[in-house]
C-alpha cells in the first residue's frame, strides 16, 4: 500500500514514525480521532514483512480503537502503535526507553498501553519517558496486565452469543480457540470453568500444552482450528481470521474472540450474516481491557488509586451495548458489524 492512496488512511488525524538507530527503535503511531479525548491504544511489537505492511496495521488497529473506546463509552479517542521486530530477540530496554521518548514527543495526544509481543515489564522502560503509558505493574494507579479483563468480557460476550443463536448454556456446547496467548489462555480457563468442551490451537507449542494440561482442551494443528467442530469459534490470535476463504471451512455458529480486525473486509462480515451465523463485532466483544487501562489513565489524571469499581460498571454498560448490537441486527435484519459501524460513528459525532 502507499500512504495517501490507502482507504486505511482516511479520517486519521496523523500518523508518526519514528526511527532511533542507537536502539533500533522502528515505530510507527497513528491516531485515528481525539474527539472523545486522548487518543488511546496498546503498542504491538511484531517482525512486519515491510513498513508499508506495519502501517497498514497501525492504521486498522487505530482506527478500531477509536471505535471500540467509543462502544465501550470511554472518553478516549482512537491510537495505536506498533513496533517493527521481533518480540522474542529484539527487545532491550533502550529500545523501549526510545519508544516512550517518542511516545512523550506527541504531547499526551496518545497514550500507550500493552499489545501483542510487548508486556508491562517492557513498558516499564517507556514509563522512564513518558507519563503517557498505561497498563503498568508498579505505580500507584497501576492495573496492570489488562488481558484478564479482556478475557472477561469475551467470555461474557461469548455466553450471551451462545445464549442467543443456539439457546444454549456454556456447559452444553465446544468453544475452538484460535490463539492462547494471554487473552486466550484467560478466555480458555473461564470457559473450562463454565463446563465448555474446548479446542485450541497456536503457533506457540508451549502455550499450547500449558493451556490444555489446565484446561484437559483438545489441541489441534493451527491450520486446522476453523473447521474445528465446535459450536463456537474464537480468534484470539492476529487480525483476518474470518475471509471468503476461511468462512466455507468453519463449522461453528457463533464467532465471538478477542482478536482485533477478525474480519478481513466488510464482504466477510456481510457472508457471516447471509451464512446465519452470529458474529459479535471484535471491538465491542474485546473492549474489556482498554477499559482497564482508561481506568488507569483516568486514576493518572486525578492523581488518585486505581478504581476496579468504576471499571467494572464500564464492563457492564459493554455487555449491554453488545446486546443492543444484537438485537439491533435481528430487528433490521443487516450484519452486526454494520450496526456497531454505525453506532461507533454516531458517537464519534456526537462529541
Amino acid at each position: 500500500m502507499t500512504l495517501f492512496d490507502s482507504a486505511a488512511f482516511e479520517g486519521h488525524e496523523g500518523v508518526h514514525a519514528f526511527f532511533d538507530p542507537a536502539s533500533g527503535l522502528k515505530a510507527i503511531v497513528a491516531v485515528h480521532s481525539t474527539a472523545r479525548g486522548p487518543a488511546a491504544g496498546g503498542c504491538r511489537m511484531w517482525p512486519y514483512a515491510s513498513a508499508e505492511a506495519a502501517l497498514e496495521d497501525a492504521l486498522r488497529l487505530s482506527r478500531a480503537m477509536s471505535y471500540k473506546n467509543a462502544m465501550a463509552d470511554l472518553e478516549l479517542g482512537g491510537g495505536k502503535a506498533v513496533i517493527i521486530g521481533d518480540p522474542r530477540t529484539a527487545k532491550t530496554p533502550a529500545l523501549f526507553e526510545a519508544f516512550g521518548a517518542a511516545v512523550d514527543s506527541l504531547g499526551g495526544r496518545y497514550w500507550t498501553a500493552e499489545d501483542v509481543g510487548v508486556s508491562p515489564a517492557d513498558l516499564a522502560h517507556a514509563r522512564n519517558r513518558s507519563t503517557f503509558v498505561a497498563g503498568l505493574d508498579h505505580h500507584p494507579a497501576a492495573s496492570g496486565d489488562p488481558s484478564p479483563v479482556t478475557a472477561e468480557g469475551v467470555f461474557r460476550g461469548v455466553r450471551l452469543c451462545v445464549a442467543r443463536a443456539l439457546g444454549k448454556e456454556l456447559s452444553q456446547v465446544t468453544v475452538a480457540i484460535q490463539g492462547v496467548g494471554h487473552v486466550g489462555a484467560y478466555l480458555a480457563e473461564k470457559l473450562h470453568a463454565a463446563g465448555a468442551k474446548l479446542i485450541i490451537a497456536d503457533v506457540d507449542a508451549a502455550a499450547v500444552e500449558a493451556v490444555a494440561a489446565r484446561t484437559g482442551a483438545q489441541v489441534v494443528p493451527p491450520d486446522a482450528i476453523c473447521e474445528a467442530e465446535a459450536d463456537v469459534f474464537a480468534p484470539c490470535a492476529l487480525g483476518g481470521a474470518i475471509s471468503l476463504k476461511t468462512l466455507p471451512r468453519l463449522k461453528a455458529k457463533v464467532i465471538a474472540g478477542g482478536a482485533n480486525n477478525q474480519l478481513s473486509g466488510p464482504e466477510a462480515g456481510r457472508a457471516l450474516f447471509e451464512a446465519g451465523l452470529l458474529y459479535a463485532p471484535d471491538y465491542v466483544i474485546n473492549g474489556g481491557g482498554i477499559i482497564n487501562v482508561a481506568g488507569e489513565i483516568r486514576a493518572i489524571a486525578r492523581g488518585e488509586a486505581f478504581d476496579p469499581a468504576w471499571v467494572a460498571a464500564k464492563l457492564d454498560r459493554l455487555a449491554m451495548t453488545l446486546e443492543e448490537v444484537l438485537d439491533r441486527s435481528l430487528a433490521e435484519r443487516r450484519p452486526t458489524h454494520e450496526i456497531a459501524d454505525e453506532m461507533a460513528r454516531e458517537r464519534l459525532r456526537s462529541h
